[in-house]
């Protein structure tokens, strides 16, 4: 539970901002309780205001592959900080992230920074309309693209952890022309491009769903997804705010074999700083202002910042995945769901999980997930008892049944020990 500390911060938060908080599953409300407050990461680490240290699996929500505070990332933001936090103005930092990420993901030619993956996905939806001349999007129940008004349907993340409806505030004209079909359904999918697919801009999909808990594609699905929108003209988005540079150096389209039209990033192209990209095809690409008519700015896009530190993060990151660093990751992960699943079945409880590149899911669920069903249909009265009751212990997750839990690149022997010894004392608490 939060301590003296925390509670007395909340309180005044509530006076101040909506729910205390300034996004909302951060608010702990889906396990019952007063959030933590952060106070300051080192590594694998994450101390809060009442000075208990956890080790950090929720990093940030994912972008942290290096931890926090990494003194070679801290370093560089320091340096550019010196030279001047924003111009305004273009800056060689700028083309020199644009090169990078474009060397490290075949299928773009060009590319955008903005400043959230929000942003971005919203922008590449008005590129997708515009560059086919049609209006609808298609996404999948569950997936969460973001905040933007087409986005906030059957969406998940912070929308599915409180059960909020579709937002209200968005016109019906807009949530109109998105269409939600079930993740991991190709006959749905299939069904609708025969019916509709002449109406149809684009398919926008979390090649790894990361935003319901996460959920990973079934065999040949991405395929399938990529077959389908190629033979209608319609454009393929994968939305790798959460897989890019998380489940492999070139994404989950690298892990996957698959070329989309158009992608999207968030903030882990900036180490966790406020930033986000989308980029594709040249023909497409050169429709953004001021290449071509379809319009998308913004003042704070390519803050050197930003730009500093996602430099150096990406370098690291190329040196460190010839080293094996994503096998790595990905064998910790597996040990965390190995000792889940073991503890579990030993217990007679539901569980399932499953781990890809620096990303894991825990679910209490009889059996495969495979869908926003599968998720809706787990015990979330178990994960809110195991969530406490790892926090108790020392050991972070995502406050919420619906999100995903990440390694960074700095998590060693020493956490995973003592997370595997937390979670098998915490198995003997649930009920």
């Amino acid at each position: 539970m939060a301590g003296p500390k925390a509670t007395a911060a909340f309180e005044q938060a509530l006076q101040l901002m909506p729910g205390g908080v300034n996004s909302p599953v951060r608010a702990f409300k889906s396990v019952g309780s007063t959030p933590i407050f952060a106070d300051r990461g080192e590594g694998p680490y994450l101390y809060d205001t009442d000075g208990q240290r956890y080790v950090d699996y929720l990093m940030s929500w994912g972008p942290l592959i290096w931890g926090h505070a990494h003194p070679e990332i801290v370093q560089a933001i320091r340096s550019a900080a010196e030279r001047g936090t924003s111009f305004g103005l273009p800056t060689e930092l700028e083309t020199a992230m644009a090169q990078k990420v474009i060397q490290l993901l075949p299928s773009l030619e060009v590319v955008r920074m903005v400043n959230s993956g929000t942003e971005a996905t919203m922008s590449a939806i008005r590129l997708a309309r515009a560059a086919t001349k049609r209006s609808y999007v298609v996404k999948f129940v569950g997936c969460y693209h973001g905040h933007a008004d087409q986005f906030l349907v059957k969406a998940g993340s912070g929308v599915a952890s409180l059960g909020l409806p579709d937002s209200p505030g968005v016109p019906k004209e807009i949530a109109e022309r998105t269409i939600a079909i079930p993740y991991n359904d190709i006959d749905a999918l299939r069904d609708l491009f025969l019916t509709r697919g002449e109406e149809i801009a684009a398919v926008i999909v979390e090649p790894v769903a990361g935003n319901m808990n996460c959920v990973l594609p079934r065999p040949g699905y991405l395929q399938a997804v990529r077959e389908l929108t190629r033979s209608y003209d319609a454009l393929l988005i994968f939305d790798e705010v959460i897989t890019g540079f998380r489940v492999g150096l070139s994404g989950a389209q690298g892990r996957f074999g698959i070329q989309p039209d158009l992608t999207t990033f968030g903030k882990v192209i900036g180490a966790g700083l406020p930033v986000g990209a989308y980029g594709g095809r040249r023909d497409l690409m050169e429709m953004i202002a001021p290449s071509g008519p379809v319009y998308q700015g913004g003042t704070l896009s390519g803050n050197p910042l930003a730009m500093s530190a996602g430099l150096v993060s990406l370098n690291m990151l190329e040196q460190a995945a010839n080293d094996g660093l994503y096998e790595r990751m990905e064998q910790y992960g597996n040990q965390v769901v190995e000792q889940f699943l073991r503890l579990g079945q030993a217990r007679g409880l539901p569980v399932y999980g499953h781990a890809i590149g620096g990303m894991y899911g825990l679910f209490f669920h009889e059996g495969p997930v495979y869908d926003f069903a599968d998720v809706c249909t787990s015990n979330v009265e178990l994960y809110v008892q195991f969530f406490h009751s790892m926090l108790a212990k020392g050991v972070l997750f995502a406050p919420s049944a619906m999100e995903s839990a990440f390694v960074s690149a700095v998590h060693t022997e020493t956490e995973l020990n003592a997370t595997l010894d937390a979670m098998e004392r915490a198995f003997a608490e649930l009920k």
